[in-house]
């Protein structure tokens, strides 16, 4: 096919609309990419992550090039990285002829960890996305989530009970808009501290008797648990804005137990 024929071929995406209705979101999901992510403590680590990619529509096109954010992911030496994850994100709204535009990375993440007692190695993983958007009039905005995996122990059963109390694994998720740089392995860390009890991938003996007893001394809710990481949250600067959500899958119910806490330092109300 030569130009003259290229040239021929009707651009039906970029045609006129008549319903006056802009579209908020419009673009692929779910595209896996190779990406590297900084390591705090082995400097990068290679992984896999599925893509969410969007830019706003005006209300006076029809469409927008689907093709072209498969070319932006790979324009990037076959790898995306934190350090060109903003500069992509400008580079698809000029592209997609856009004021605004929005991508999700999602991937797992791996911490080499020793257990408390024994001090044998293993590897946790942990579900991480980055959310990155570029607002009206430029502004971009990046947000880290990540969900942690620990262990809670429930005070009112040890209080009411002879013998032992109930505990089990709980998802603290942790949502950061950040205005520096912030570790994955920090923001791990903040859920980690303030658990009944953080999780290992490999325990012996010695060490499941530890993680056992430090559960029981530090029973904690729910509730707890959302409260002391916000408290861990508003006193990082680096941190503007932040959601934290607890969801602890009982052990003796048929349900989970849930609570969140949704806070923008920058907006100085006072608490409630």
């Amino acid at each position: 096919m030569n130009s003259r024929d290229i040239m021929a071929i009707p651009d039906v995406q970029g045609s006129a609309d008549s319903r006056q209705l802009p579209i908020n979101k419009v673009g692929i999901k779910s595209i896996r990419h190779p990406v590297k992510v900084l390591d705090k403590g082995r400097g990068v680590q290679h992984t896999i992550a599925v893509f969410n990619m969007y830019v706003g529509l005006p209300h006076n096109f029809k469409g927008t090039h689907m093709s072209r954010f498969v070319e932006i992911l790979n324009t990037n030496e076959r790898e995306v990285s934190v350090e060109n994850f903003e500069s992509m994100l400008r580079n698809m709204v000029v592209r997609l002829e856009a004021e605004t535009g929005h991508v999700e990375m999602n991937f797992p993440y791996f911490i080499n960890k020793q257990a408390p007692i024994s001090k044998v190695s293993s590897l946790m993983d942990y579900d991480v996305t980055f959310f990155g958007e570029i607002l009206a009039g430029g502004e971009y905005r990046q947000t880290t989530k990540v969900v942690v995996p620990v262990t809670s122990l429930c005070p009112c059963s040890k209080k009411i009970s002879e013998r032992g109390a109930h505990n089990q694994r709980s998802h603290v998720t942790i949502s950061a808009t950040t205005n520096d740089f912030v570790w994955i392995e920090e923001l791990v860390e903040m859920a980690e501290s303030q658990a009944s009890c953080e999780l290992y991938g490999l325990l012996k003996r010695p060490d499941e008797k530890y993680v056992t007893e430090r559960a029981y001394d530090n029973p904690k809710f729910v509730e707890d648990l959302v409260r002391d990481v916000a408290g861990v949250l508003n006193a990082d600067q680096r941190i503007d804005a932040y959601v934290v959500e607890s969801e602890n899958f009982e052990s003796i119910h048929n349900h989970s137990a849930y609570a969140l806490i949704e806070r923008d330092k920058r907006k100085l109300t006072p608490a409630t």
